[in-house]
């Protein structure tokens, strides 16, 4: 038995013709969830003379009480999907079904097998809108006050495609005000495709997303220790990661030697340093 809840649209932002934020408020009030979950979007589909439904990140944190928020890419090729193809002629006042929030592969690690705290300096990877859950991770720990180091890392094909560069930007630009013993906060993008004209403008890291992990053939360290000052070890990093495949086994690639294992394969104490959700 699905059980669904009428939600409205209260704001629409078009970032490019394929990009869009929504905001979505339900009817008879936010549900309880756990940042870094997912929820269905069901609207109903003329040709198919039904409601079809489609998971997508919830890109808002737990503690937001207020909306849920979703950065959605429309897919065009090879065949438009139809759930995002409707969802990006909405408007605000529109009605969608929202099916409850779940999805444990992102939840946050709080607790280490042992019972105590979970302080690794937590990663995270999003390649496209895989970025979603990962600014619910960012608003979390902020609104939180939660010490740990954070970083995120997005990667994305074109500039304009940096859905959440401000906020991001925004929230570094804080932890260096604040000092990194209240806010531990950095923020690092990836444009696979430099040389076109579109992204000429581009001074960052460039490649994949996972290239972040790449160790240099000098000092043997990758742009992602370089900037924390130290080497990544299952001890002292968790790695969150959500894209498609390729981007998660990119990472992989790059970590299993460093002895980093994921959830579904842990350490025989329990142990793991990666969690990940794949979609398309």
């Amino acid at each position: 038995m699905v059980t669904e809840m009428k939600a409205k649209v209260v704001y629409r932002e078009l970032l490019k013709e394929d990009l869009v934020i929504i905001r979505l408020v339900p009817e008879k009030g936010m549900p309880q969830y756990k940042t870094g979950q997912f929820l269905t979007i069901g609207l109903p589909i003329p040709s198919e003379k039904k409601i079809v439904r489609r998971a997508y990140s919830i890109a808002s944190h737990a503690e937001n009480r207020d909306y849920f928020e979703f950065v959605i890419r429309w897919v065009r090729k090879p065949l438009p999907g139809r759930v995002t193809t409707e969802l990006f002629y909405l408007s605000v006042g529109d009605e969608v079904y929202l099916g409850d929030p779940t999805g444990a592969a992102l939840q946050i690690s709080d607790k280490l097998p042992n019972g105590q705290k979970d302080n690794r300096r937590v990663i995270c990877v999003g390649g496209g809108t895989g970025l979603a859950p990962f600014i619910a991770f960012a608003k979390h720990f902020h609104d939180t006050n939660d010490k740990r180091e954070v970083i995120v890392l997005h990667g994305a094909s074109y500039v304009d495609e940096l859905s959440y560069k401000r906020l991001l930007t925004d929230l570094e630009m804080e932890s260096e005000k604040r000092g990194r013993d209240q806010w531990n906060f950095r923020y690092r993008a990836a444009i696979s495709r430099p040389k076109e004209y579109f992204n000429r403008s581009w001074n960052g890291h460039v490649g994949r997303v996972e290239s972040f992990f790449q160790p240099d053939k000098k000092t043997g360290l990758s742009p992602v220790e370089e900037m924390v000052g130290e080497k990544i070890t299952p001890e002292n990093t968790i790695i969150y990661i959500c894209g498609y495949q390729g981007t998660i086994d990119g990472v992989l690639d790059y970590l299993g030697p460093k002895g980093f294992v994921t959830e579904h394969e842990k350490k025989p104490d329990g142990s793991f340093a990666v969690k990940y959700e794949s979609y398309g």
